[in-house]
């Protein structure tokens, strides 16, 4: 397995182009959802830099946290719970500038400042949800949610 290669000079969208066959190829021929979880979390936590980046599994009528790469995080969030929560609900992409600015927002750390989180879905039901959080505001943009539902529909098939 190769590392994952990101040219640091590069551009959020240069990356992101550079990153997607990458993670294509780390997913190819592994079926196992929680493996695929794992590698894309720690690839794109490598290639960002991001404060924490994971997955939370719907178990139930709960979120359940699932692979990370970051410092601890809440275990379980409530469905239309914080951000991750409300993803899951309205199977809607969540973009948030300033996590203390949204309604109802879980802080599982205080070094959080923005957010975003993007449902996976499987026959158009959302099994789990990517979140990903920066410690400076206003990180995440329509770039990063174009690419990063690239990177997810990876994790769909």
């Amino acid at each position: 397995m190769q590392p994952i290669n990101i040219i640091s000079t590069a551009s959020k969208q240069e990356c992101y182009q550079s990153l997607h066959p990458q993670i294509k190829a780390l997913l190819s021929g592994e079926s196992d959802p929680i493996a695929n979880m794992a590698n894309v979390a720690a690839a794109l936590k490598e290639a960002f830099d991001f404060w924490w980046v994971g997955f939370y599994v719907v178990k139930g009528d709960m979120l359940v946290l699932g692979p990370f790469q970051g410092p601890v995080a809440c275990t379980r969030i409530g469905y239309g719970k914080g951000v991750c929560g409300t993803a899951w609900a309205t199977g809607e992409v969540q973009i948030v500038s300033d996590v203390t600015l949204f309604p109802g927002h879980i802080a599982c750390s205080a070094q959080s400042k923005s957010e975003i989180v993007l449902p996976v879905k499987r026959h158009e039901t959302v099994v789990s949800v990517l979140d990903i959080d920066s410690e400076f505001l206003n990180t995440f943009d329509y770039t990063d949610q174009y690419f990063l539902q690239e990177i997810i529909s990876l994790l769909e098939n």
